[in-house]
């Protein structure tokens, strides 16, 4: 696997986080889970149902220290948005997520939950629409108050 990155641009590889200060290629030679500094959401981002979803998994990925409780709030997330989501692809597709998230197929939920995101944003944008919470409904520990810090540890237990 080849990785082209910009000067200045990070990259996320099995919980490290790298940036390079040139333009570069990378080769992976062996399998790692990585995430592109473009995918990456910040917590000031998370501001839909779903990218709290997609917020806690790439946590998980991203922050090896704290995926204990990113899951747990993935599971809350999870689970109060099969509760009040009434749309059909968007039902399904968080059922997907959660199986990708439990057999540790990470990056692929992640991309699975951004596909999402169009069929939410016009979900929300329809009058009189109830298929997706407001995000004011969602748990407290799912949002995040600073935009540099990836982890989850100013969250209460």
């Amino acid at each position: 696997m080849h990785l082209s990155l910009r000067a200045g641009e990070r990259v996320y590889i099995n919980g490290a986080v790298l940036r390079v200060d040139r333009k570069v290629s990378i080769e992976l030679l062996n399998d790692a889970t990585f995430l592109l500094e473009n995918h990456v959401l910040h917590a000031d981002e998370a501001t839909t149902p779903l990218r709290q979803l997609y917020f806690s998994v790439q946590t998980i990925l991203i922050e090896p220290a704290e995926a204990a409780r990113a899951r747990e709030v993935f599971h809350g997330l999870h689970a109060g948005l099969l509760g009040a989501v009434t749309q059909a692809e968007i039902r399904e597709g968080i059922v997907a997520a959660h199986a990708l998230v439990e057999a540790g197929r990470l990056i692929e939920a992640l991309k699975l939950i951004r596909g999402l995101y169009r069929t939410e944003a016009a979900i929300i944008a329809a009058p009189n629409t109830a298929a997706v919470p407001n995000t004011a409904a969602a748990p407290a520990s799912a949002r995040r108050p600073s935009r540099g810090s990836a982890t989850l540890q100013d969250q209460p237990a």
